[in-house]
């Protein structure tokens, strides 16, 4: 048996061999120090959402102490990057509302992965330095490492879990409104349609969504602009017996204070 017969044969162990080779070169030092952290992080987070480690325990878990040594403007300014990254990862979900409704977990602060990595989140912003030139101590910078790994992994995770989870979380009705609304949302932004078209479709589908999914204003906006300003200033398409075109509430109004 030849090389190529042996491979034709055998080339689906390239993977775990490679799975393999990459585990074997974080636990014996391979990689950078920052790198093997996150690795761990990750192994951690999963077994914790296996719930091997008890309520609280990772929150509770001291940062990796650092010296005057890591403290440089490239270390910074690699952990200001990486917290823009996932944040940007995660502006993709907030802003756009296509992927709102494809995953809505995402959006979902009642979701415990979700509500995880938005706490994650606010912690990493809080600690984030204003430049990477503004002076800090091992003991921030450290603290800020340690909370810019546990954004990312804990997105990750989150992510993982809303594209698996998808829709299931609603009644079938429920469902059966969020596709009508993709599909509303085609036509919404779809440049060939009408602008009478695109609004009677942009409407549609704030209604569809109302009382199931929060848009964000800026996602809202975003919207809107790719639908065209026909939606609030336009004229009102054929058949439209809308008072208005202001949006379309997605939750009731807050009742009146009591006297």
């Amino acid at each position: 048996m030849d090389f190529l017969d042996l491979f034709d044969k055998y080339w689906w162990m390239i993977f775990p061999l490679f799975g393999l080779a990459t585990a074997a070169y974080y636990t014996f030092g391979g990689g950078k120090k920052e790198e093997r952290e996150r690795h761990e992080r990750k192994l951690e987070l999963m077994a914790a959402k296996r719930g091997e480690f008890p309520p609280g325990f990772l929150e509770s878990r001291a940062a990796t102490p650092a010296t005057n040594e890591d403290v440089t403007r490239e270390n910074v300014q690699r952990l200001i990057d990486e917290h823009d990254d996932v944040t940007g990862r995660w502006l993709d979900y907030e802003l756009d509302v296509a992927k709102t409704i494809a995953f809505p977990a995402m959006s979902d602060g009642r979701e415990p992965l979700t509500a995880a990595f938005l706490r994650a989140k606010r912690v990493a912003d809080r600690l984030r330095p204003v430049t990477a030139d503004a002076w800090i101590t091992p003991e921030q910078f450290a603290d800020y490492r340690e909370a810019v790994t546990d954004f990312a992994v804990k997105f990750d995770v989150a992510e993982q879990n809303a594209r698996r989870v998808r829709d299931t979380g609603f009644t079938e009705e429920e469902r059966r409104r969020l596709e009508r609304a993709q599909q509303l949302l085609k036509t919404a932004v779809d440049k060939s349609a009408t602008a009478a078209e695109r609004q009677v479709a942009y409407r549609r589908v704030r209604e569809e969504l109302d009382g199931l999914l929060v848009l964000s204003d800026e996602a809202v906006s975003i919207l809107e602009t790719r639908v065209g300003k026909e939606i609030t200033s336009g004229p009102r398409p054929a058949g439209d017996t809308d008072a208005t075109h202001s949006r379309v509430p997605l939750q009731p109004p807050a009742p009146p204070a009591a006297p």
